[in-house]
């Protein structure tokens, strides 16, 4: 094992000076907690100081984190000089095998008395707003933490607060800008299976002439991200450098966010609240709106679906929801247009990122076979997109979307964009394994539950996998008979298809009435 290095500058009671451990990598994922591994032996700190103590500050240089400690009693691991490092902890805190690392028991960060104050009902300001987004964009809350703050905003927030909270998360990330103005974007709220209407909105816009630098997420627990679907068709994972010359090429890109650090307190939030189904509005507002002002944005078009199954199931919640927005948006400087539209039921008819890039692509060639409603609500958005030009007047934007899907200049603006970009890495494939799932009876479909549709997809791997999901058969109001197929199960794997099927058999998602 190697020596324990000399002691350097350390904070947490420990003295003027706290003893190093060299850093052992670990090959542990601990996902987005950090995690620290110690020997029971610990030469710079005895596990006997860790009782009662649930974190310590662990720093490296001028990096300094704060993580919960494990004992280990394997030396082979981890020895008596060494402080094991998860995969996590050791790229946040930028060091190499064998870099000298001090560890002392930590004090609580400041913030959380913030989100104590919170949970007693206070209404907390700019100022206190900002050091939660410092701490939140250091990796210096446990997930239990966030998930306190969550909570906390949960039960009640002002529209101040949700203003106060967008500004800090734009405050502690990156913030990019664009020589040429306006700069676009197009965003929907989620809880739609197949809406992946972006990758046709994106090179319609950009075939018009405007500037569109789209950044997307990644599924957490839906089947697919509009990135997770544009990785079927291009590379999206670009740093700053990578996106700027894209832009720069074609006028708009498609890329994964994670990669040019906008507004990474809001990563943090996100990563807990989706598992635990939070989904505010003021949360909501202020992931979406300090995204876009981060990534340069001055102007958005947002689409908030509503339906029984949707993320906001009535027209009174929409309206609600998108006064906050026009709220928050207006003081922020970002001119923003809200569509309410249909939720009731996928869009589309692929499910999982494969399956939706076959829908795309069929509405941007034109062809026969392409989701009449997927084109339809595409072109709308595009439309109101396109009027960010102020040559454009009322009701032209949508002529003008329709002019460049039908003759070819939108396809072509995509193909630029991905030779752009670089060539897929994953397997586009369709899984290979294929499961029909019969009607009950026949009757007309009623209704569909979008959630489970989604549920069941990503149980046949989506977006992991993806070549898995669902490829739907039909629409609400349609006419089936008995034993005739719903939708195509997809997938790879004989398990994830496995337990797909089983979920479709106890509620395979549509209501089929006599």
């Amino acid at each position: 094992m190697n020596p324990a290095p000399d002691g350097l500058p350390g904070r947490g009671g420990t003295g003027d000076r706290a003893p190093r451990l060299a850093a052992r990598p670990l090959a542990l994922d601990t996902i987005r907690e950090n995690v620290v591994v110690l020997s029971r032996d610990c030469t710079a700190l005895r596990p006997v100081r860790l009782l009662g103590l649930r974190r310590v500050e662990v720093r490296a240089g001028d990096r300094s984190l704060l993580a919960s400690p494990m004992i280990c009693d394997d030396p082979w691991l981890v020895g008596p000089d060494d402080i094991g490092l998860p995969q996590p902890l050791f790229h946040r805190l930028g060091v190499v095998t064998g870099d000298p690392v001090s560890i002392a028991p930590a004090h609580p960060p400041e913030s959380l008395d913030h989100v104590r104050s919170k949970i007693s009902g206070a209404t907390l300001n700019q100022d206190q707003f900002n050091s939660i987004a410092r701490d939140l964009a250091g990796h210096r809350w446990s997930d239990m933490e966030v998930a306190a703050f969550l909570m906390a905003c949960a039960s009640f927030m002002t529209p101040e607060e949700t203003l106060s909270l967008t500004r800090a998360m734009v405050s502690v990330g990156g913030r990019l800008s664009w020589s040429h103005s306006p700069v676009v974007d197009k965003h929907c709220i989620g809880g739609i299976p197949g809406n992946r209407t972006s990758l046709i909105v994106v090179p319609i816009v950009a075939a018009h002439g405007l500037t569109m630098p789209k950044t997307s997420s990644r599924a957490i627990t839906s089947p697919a991200g509009t990135a997770d679907t544009m990785e079927v068709l291009a590379k999206v994972d670009l740093d700053e450098a990578q996106m700027r010359n894209v832009v720069e090429t074609c006028g708009a890109c498609v890329i994964w966010g994670g990669r040019v650090n906008l507004s990474p307190a809001d990563d943090v939030l996100i990563s807990v609240e989706r598992p635990l189904s939070i989904d505010t509005a003021d949360q909501m507002v202020a992931s979406i709106l300090s995204k876009k002002i981060a990534a340069g944005s001055t102007h958005l078009v947002l689409d908030v679906p509503v339906g029984p199954s949707a993320k906001v199931r009535d027209l009174q919640a929409a309206h609600n929801l998108r006064r906050l927005f026009e709220y928050v948006a207006s003081r922020i400087g970002l001119s923003l247009k809200v569509m309410i539209t249909d939720g009731s039921q996928p869009i589309g008819r692929g499910v999982g990122p494969a399956l939706e890039a076959r829908d795309v692509l069929a509405v941007l060639e034109s062809r026969a076979d392409a989701p009449r409603d997927l084109l339809e609500k595409a072109v709308r958005l595009a439309g109101q997109v396109i009027e960010a030009d102020a040559a454009m007047g009322i009701g032209q934007g949508e002529v003008r979307a329709r002019q460049l899907l039908a003759d070819g200049s939108a396809r072509r603006k995509l193909d630029q964009i991905i030779e752009a970009q670089g060539p897929s890495p994953v397997d586009s494939r369709l899984g290979r394994r294929v499961h029909e799932v019969p009607a009950p009876k026949s009757g007309r479909v009623e209704a569909f539950d979008c959630r489970r549709i989604a549920a069941i997809a990503r149980m046949a791997g989506a977006p992991d996998d993806p070549g898995a999901g669902l490829d739907l058969l039909f629409k609400v109001g349609d006419t089936v008979r008995a034993g005739e197929p719903l939708y195509r199960i997809h997938g790879s794997e004989p398990t994830d298809v496995r337990y797909a099927v089983g979920a479709s058999e106890d509620d395979c998602g549509l209501t089929v009435t006599a």
